[in-house]
């Protein structure tokens, strides 16, 4: 029986796609690459067309085993795929070492950069300058012991890392509260009500069966009069994987933490680095640790007054001290009371269908691309949609898979991920297909899924990071769409898109109640904007505590002596935290960004590209949201070149100049 994995369908089957055919396609595509290399070198290819054009295709060949693999563990776990997923990470991870440690390989890279180099075209210069780098970083001039070491480093660190993704979904899982006395849920919207009889239905319990997935939290949290229930939950979400908690010790991710961070410090000091942050940084825009940590500081002297100002009129608000379980419900209060706004009141404004049907509009006035739904296409499971993306004379550009929905087995968050890269090489041929995935309240009642303004901005952010992934106009995929970015420059088109998602001139798009159809009043309009700067102080001073932690504790690592993690945590708090949580908390224990994504001594990216895109967007302030020639500029500027050129070359190219804070600033109402 043909393997799906290893078909040439332009996408992947799922219904036919099984664990057990995940590690045999990996292995034989491993083992048939291993194969076309040794050919390769064999025959002394050492041209853009000998050497590199084969190697990018069988990469992408990979790639595009791998990813529904790797995706539909993430997003349809079990524990037949979870032990096919793990039993690929060490395969792939030592060949992708051996690659970048094979110095035969390497200098025919260099051959190709020596003979070749400056009749390149500059993306094709830059794919070979990119893997020049990235041969350095792998160690590739060691010595055999070090060679080796480093690729056994690289292996653990793989598996632990996925071990800890692993604990948290698990921990996660674990938990359910079942409510019997309506009392103790008073305040819980209705959706959230709905959900959690539904799920008490499923367990043929009565009343509500609360759990950890992230809608449900966030409402607890955010709504839930009940004091000791807020606590009991946050409690629960904080301790996940922890030796804390109501299931203290079960899935402990603190032995693991300790292990990552001595694995990534030991593979940097290996390849010539003092510590895993200055590593993390070589392919980033910032060019040192000082500079990250002076950026951080900057942003903490601004915004640590405004939001120790705002913690203090909170706590007025609320007549008490408030410990971190309140805060959320008494500034929701708040907010309701000072701007006569709320997100539970915009829900019916929200619906999921009126809220995608605005949003490819504005793609589409934006990018000339038109978004069309494709139900022939199979997905995964029955809430995910594929919608193709078109130019305006029909010809294909790429397309997505939707999943917008919180469910079991799915971890949580919102992320955009790589089905298929764009590829025009010698033959072989892509368009770029992207996953889009979300975890909001799913529909309930015979109506649509009902967002919060806070969802819509999720839902906008995941989509910039899509459309950078499926406009991309680069041919080779190594550097075609999020592919080459700088991490610290990657998230520049998803939080460009959030600001649409405040405009008067999208508003009235994207919203429209779910019964009546009626506008959202222009007076609530303009009170849902003016919250946009609604406790901005204490929003900032939250993402700078997670990027200073993340980055200290990567550039302050001492080999030798036990991980301050808890330590680090406190010490950043000390300086820019205004809440202060309680003892028990175990945020890093579920810190997944940190600890099994992709932002190790990067998650300060977030807000570096917020300086980038507030500037980006003040050039659509400047000269209209949806002006055209502004637009196509940033179209043909970021979207379209991928990484095809240097990050801060293609800002300065759209902008004119170099970024500035400052617009940044006034968004978040801290300029002054």
């Amino acid at each position: 029986m043909t393997n799906p994995l290893l078909t040439d369908a332009p996408l992947p089957r799922f219904k036919e796609i099984e664990a057990a055919h995940v590690e045999p396609a990996i292995r034989q595509l491993l083992d048939d690459n291993r194969a076309e290399i040794a050919g390769l070198l064999a025959t002394g290819a050492n041209r853009w067309d000998t050497l590199v054009v084969p190697l990018e295709r069988m990469h992408h060949r990979l790639a595009r085993a791998w990813s529904p693999a790797g995706h539909l563990n993430g997003v349809m776990n079990s524990d037949e795929l979870r032990a096919a997923y793990n039993a690929c990470l060490p395969l792939l991870t030592a060949y992708h070492t051996e690659l970048g440690q094979n110095a035969d390989l390497c200098a025919a890279y260099q051959a190709v950069m020596d003979t070749e180099g400056a009749r390149l075209a500059p993306e094709q210069r830059k794919v070979v300058e990119n893997a020049l780098r990235d041969f350095r970083l792998a160690g590739v001039s060691l010595p055999p012991d070090r060679k080796q070491r480093f690729g056994e480093v690289m292996e653990r660190l793989a598996t632990a890392q996925a071990k800890f993704d692993e604990n948290v979904l698990d921990a996660t899982n674990a938990w359910s509260r079942h409510v019997t006395d309506e009392r103790e849920i008073e305040g819980l919207p209705a959706n959230a009500r709905h959900r959690a009889r539904a799920a008490a239905a499923a367990a043929g319990k009565d009343g509500w069966v609360l759990s950890l997935d992230p809608p449900t939290y966030q409402a607890v949290m955010t709504h839930c009069a009940n004091e000791a229930l807020r606590r009991e939950v946050y409690e629960a979400w904080v301790t996940r994987a922890s030796d804390r908690g109501p299931h203290g010790g079960q899935w402990d991710n603190s032995p693991l933490m300790a292990g990552i961070l001595a694995l990534r410090h030991e593979a940097a000091n290996l390849v010539g680095f003092a510590n895993f942050a200055e590593y993390s940084l070589a392919t980033k825009m910032a060019r040192d640790p000082a500079e990250v940590i002076e950026f951080l500081q900057r942003l903490a002297r601004v915004s640590r007054p405004a939001a120790e100002r705002e913690f203090r009129e909170l706590e007025q608000f609320a007549g008490r001290e408030l410990a971190a379980w309140d805060v959320a419900y008494y500034s929701e209060r708040l907010k309701n009371e000072r701007l006569q706004v709320s997100e539970e009141a915009l829900r019916p404004y929200f619906p999921v269908p009126r809220v995608l049907a605005g949003l490819f509009t504005v793609i589409s006035r934006l990018y000339g691309v038109r978004i069309v739904a494709n139900a022939a296409i199979e997905a995964y499971h029955p809430d995910v949609r594929y919608f193709d993306v078109l130019d305006r004379d029909g010809t294909p550009r790429g397309g997505f898979f939707l999943d917008l929905y919180a469910r079991p087995k799915k971890r949580g968050g919102a992320w955009m991920d790589e089905c298929v890269g764009r590829i025009q090489l010698a033959g072989t041929s892509a368009l770029p297909v992207a996953y889009l995935v979300c975890n909001f309240a799913p529909p309930v009642g015979g109506q649509p899924s009902l967002l919060t303004h806070q969802d819509v901005l999720t839902l906008f952010h995941e989509f910039g990071h899509g459309f950078h992934h499926l406009l991309t106009r680069v041919s080779v995929p190594s550097i075609a769409g999020i592919n080459g970015v700088p991490w610290d420059a990657v998230e520049l088109p998803s939080q460009f898109m959030e600001n649409f998602a405040w405009r008067d001139e999208v508003l009235p798009l994207i919203s429209a109640h779910v019964e009546t159809g009626e506008a959202l009043p222009h007076e609530m309009l303009a009170r849902l904007q003016a919250s946009r700067t609604f406790q901005a102080g204490m929003q900032t001073v939250r993402q700078l505590e997670f990027a200073l932690f993340d980055f200290r504790l990567h550039a302050e690592y001492s080999p030798g002596q036990a991980p301050r993690v808890a330590e680090t945590l406190a010490e950043v708090r000390e300086m820019v935290a205004v809440v202060r949580p309680p003892e028990f908390n175990r945020f890093p224990n579920s810190f997944q960004h940190v600890f099994s994504g992709g932002y190790a001594a990067g998650y300060y990216s977030y807000k570096w590209a917020e300086v980038l895109s507030a500037d980006a967007f003040g050039a659509f302030e400047e000269h209209g949201v949806f002006d055209v020639a502004t637009a196509r500029r940033f179209l043909h500027s970021i979207l379209e070149r991928g990484g095809s050129r240097d990050a801060m070359e293609a800002f300065v190219e759209f902008r004119g100049r170099k970024p500035e804070i400052e617009p940044l600033l006034r968004q978040m109402g801290l300029a002054a």
